[in-house]
């Protein structure tokens, strides 16, 4: 019914539109969209009209956001990938970002000691990893959020690239304002519709959103209490394993290959350490992780810290499917309770290639047999091992992350 719509709008905005865009007459369909389309599925989700008209009072269309398409606008080119965007993985853990998130985590740590003490008894996460999260979503709400998210998510319902998918985060926000936890007006979102200070999708809000604080609302924008519990719930209904940690820091012997990297070849703890893995602290690892199954990570190869991680690290990937991500909720997490400071290992100058360049790089590896997840120019652990199988079968040292000088032999 969506797409038979959509079409329908499309070739009335082709029969009327003038050569330059009418956004008058996209509006008009904009409206007819709601009325037509979205209000009889919000009725069939249990929410009034009363909730569905403050929701689109005074809402149009945000021409600003990214990704959209118009009705009767042919579909957006393919962009070349270029960006010039990969220099070291270092550059995500910047000394501000990374000691701001931490030395306000210590005093949000304090200041709900006894709420992260409950939530973690209740789901097994640890305040430091909510907290941690927590800074790197919003600041510990300090970061304005700035859209309204019935904006933003009636455009991108209406006339984005993914608009069925933001139909259904649509339907999802007009939900929660039907359940009273925010006015319509208050319900505020990031461009791309992620909701209050944990930026959850309104999905996620209503799968995972909890009541920290004991009004009966789950307030994400304006609850702090609420912010934690919501982040904790999160990640223990996605899998959080209670009394295990996210990961290590850790030296990979040269003997050891970097190819051994990934979620799909993990190993006892124990069996890591026999080949000669161990942590930088020095100390062991503890005795209750040896049996547990662990994952080398190493997002820079050889040219930066390595990691020994755990089942939890792919739950904090839940929450951002960034490495960089979880692993920088893990480093702020720690340092925010433990007082720990750098990783060990420095991360080295790597970096300038296109990412076009690592592309290319990355249908020649494909041509050659390798798995390296898709040519999207971006160098995920598929990437990276594959690049050191390459190596190794080339008989050269391998390092497990794409550089300059292989632009020449995989092209």
């Amino acid at each position: 019914m969506l797409r038979a719509l959509l079409a329908l709008l499309s070739l009335t905005f082709i029969a009327s539109a003038a050569p330059a865009q009418d956004r008058a007459a996209v509006e008009r369909q904009f409206r007819f969209w709601l009325a037509e389309m979205v209000w009889p599925m919000a009725r069939k989700q249990g929410v009034s009209r009363e909730t569905f008209a403050a929701a689109f009072e005074g809402v149009g269309l945000n021409w600003e956001l990214p990704d959209l398409v118009p009705p009767g606008a042919p579909p957006p080119k393919v962009r070349r990938q270029s960006q010039a965007e990969f220099g070291s993985p270092g550059r995500y853990f910047g000394r501000n970002a990374v000691e701001g998130a931490t030395a306000i985590g210590r005093r949000m740590a304090a200041r709900h000691a006894a709420l992260l003490a409950r939530v973690e008894r209740r789901t097994g996460v640890p305040g430091r990893i909510v907290l941690a999260i927590w800074g790197r979503e919003s600041g510990y709400g300090r970061v304005k959020i700035p859209h309204d998210a019935f904006e933003v998510l009636g455009t991108k319902g209406f006339m984005s690239t993914r608009a069925e998918y933001f139909t259904g985060e649509l339907i999802a926000a007009l939900k929660i304002a039907e359940a009273g936890h925010v006015p319509p007006r208050k319900m505020k979102s990031s461009w791309a519709g992620a909701l209050g200070q944990p930026q959850f999708m309104p999905s996620s809000f209503l799968a995972h959103a909890a009541d920290g604080d004991g009004d009966g609302r789950a307030d994400i924008w304006g609850s702090e209490a609420d912010t934690i519990a919501s982040i904790a719930s999160y990640l223990e209904r996605h899998g959080w394993v209670a009394g295990r940690d996210w990961g290590f820091e850790v030296t990979v012997p040269a003997n050891v290959s970097c190819a051994l990297e990934g979620p799909d070849q993990g190993r006892r703890i124990r069996d890591w350490a026999a080949m000669g893995i161990a942590r930088v602290s020095g100390r062991p690892f503890p005795a209750a992780e040896l049996d547990g199954v662990g994952f080398l990570m190493m997002p820079a190869g050889r040219h930066g810290p390595a990691f020994v991680v755990t089942p939890n690290f792919y739950v904090l990937k839940d929450y951002n499917t960034s490495d960089l991500y979880a692993l920088f909720v893990g480093h702020v997490g720690d340092r925010i309770q433990y007082g720990s400071g750098d990783f060990a290992a420095r991360w080295g100058a790597v970096g300038g290639l296109l990412r076009s360049d690592i592309a290319a790089m990355q249908r020649a590896l494909e041509r050659m047999g390798h798995d390296v997840g898709g040519a999207d120019g971006l160098p995920g652990y598929k990437t990276r091992r594959s690049i050191g199988r390459w190596q190794e079968a080339a008989g050269q040292g391998a390092t497990c992350f794409p550089e300059a000088a292989m632009k020449a032999a995989l092209r």
